[in-house]
């Protein structure tokens, strides 16, 4: 038997690193039912329309006093 070891890194518990983060949310019935008309529509997936949406609104967002 021979004495070499392989080495095996931990795999890392940090959670986002590829950028995302999982979070849920509570979303009207009638508003999913919408997103995934849109989202057959325009051949994405429901996950990819939430985010350009998201990534619109938070680009345009103004908050008033």
């Amino acid at each position: 038997m021979s004495d070499k070891k392989i080495a095996i890194p931990k795999k890392s518990n940090l959670k986002g690193e590829d950028g995302y983060k999982t979070f849920s949310i509570r979303v009207k019935e009638s508003t999913v039912e919408q997103l995934d008309e849109i989202a057959d529509k325009s051949n994405r997936t429901r996950n990819g329309l939430i985010n350009l949406i998201l990534d619109f609104a938070v680009a345009n967002c103004e908050i008033e006093d």
